[in-house]
């Protein structure tokens, strides 16, 4: 939807409300697509609102009466609500970043923002997994791609590809399948680069991993099941939005009947297998004690596998395998 109005008008043309302001600004900017994104940027929008006309909140409908002091009482108020538990310190990051989006949709420019969301709110965004990761035992991943062959052969192309690669999701259904398969012929690696978090693609992030005989079988199979005249997952005249809706969600349903909770668990048993492969020690999650005998290794394991997943930290792959302790 177009400005109601001039820029320079109450909520800088979007109208007198500040709750319905947020996401046609957000509209604007991502040209009436990325409905996902828009709508989790407009919910923590609404959020935000809520302080505003919250006791403790400015009292604000007009995004023109918002300057930068107004969004740090906000970090400070998301702050108190972590410090008492009430919130995920995960939740709190992505309201503020939001936030900053929204304010940037209706401005026009950045200069309104808080700069680091993460040092405003005083803590780092750190999961460390409690819980044993789904998807380690072989026989069962086998048992779960082969019902998912039955009725959804891509997904069952995404289970293979997450558990032996460790690709995330997006990454599987983008994945440029004959260069995968080229890069393995010539190299025995392949450079997952397509549909990675964050932009982290390219010359600048390489993300190499070595082939084995489980890599070299999800590439066929997944070049198998790629509709004609495509190079991955999707067919031509499909939209990722489509294909989360009708191949992605029916999927998790056989998933679950397997006992694994989502594509993303694959990734974890991944990412415990490197562990014991680089280490000869199970991961931490497993009960091993790297960590205690040889820091060093443990360390270099995490750093390894913090590559091959494709974060730019190394604390988030405790995330994966457990913790340091």
């Amino acid at each position: 939807m177009a400005l109601v109005g001039r820029r320079d008008g109450r909520n800088f043309g979007y109208g007198r409300q500040l709750s319905y302001a947020g996401p046609q600004a957000l509209k604007d900017l991502f040209g009436g697509g990325h409905y996902g994104t828009v709508k989790a940027h407009s919910d923590r929008w609404q959020a935000f609102v809520r302080w505003c006309r919250s006791e403790d909140g400015p009292g604000f409908n007009d995004a023109r009466q918002i300057d930068r002091q107004t969004l740090l009482d906000y970090a400070k108020h998301l702050r108190h609500l972590v410090e008492r538990s009430d919130l995920a310190i995960a939740t709190a990051q992505n309201r503020l970043s939001s936030v900053n989006r929204t304010m940037a949709a209706l401005r026009g420019d950045q200069y309104v923002k808080v700069p680091s969301p993460s040092k405003a709110l005083g803590a780092q965004r750190i999961t460390v997994r409690t819980t044993n990761p789904q998807g380690q035992d072989h026989e069962q991943v086998i048992r779960t791609v082969d019902a998912l062959r039955e009725q959804h052969p891509r997904a069952a192309a995404i289970a293979q590809l997450a558990r032996a690669t460790g690709m995330r999701l997006r990454e599987a259904i983008l994945a440029d399948l004959p260069r995968l398969k080229r890069e393995a012929e010539h190299y025995d690696k392949i450079n997952i680069q397509d549909g990675t978090k964050g932009g982290r693609g390219g010359a600048t992030a390489p993300r190499w991993i070595t082939v084995d005989d489980h890599i070299r079988a999800a590439l066929r199979y997944a070049e198998q099941v790629s509709p004609d005249g495509s190079r991955n997952l999707l067919a031509p005249n499909e939209s990722y939005l489509d294909f989360q809706r009708e191949i992605v969600r029916p999927a998790r349903d056989i998933l679950h009947t397997h006992n694994l909770q989502g594509f993303h668990e694959l990734r974890t048993a991944y990412a415990c297998e490197r562990y014991e492969q680089i280490t000869h020690h199970l991961a931490p999650i497993n009960g091993g004690r790297c960590r205690r005998l040889d820091p060093r290794l443990d360390r270099e394991a995490r750093l390894q596998i913090s590559y091959e997943l494709g974060h730019g930290r190394i604390d988030v792959v405790s995330a994966y395998i457990g913790g340091r302790a």
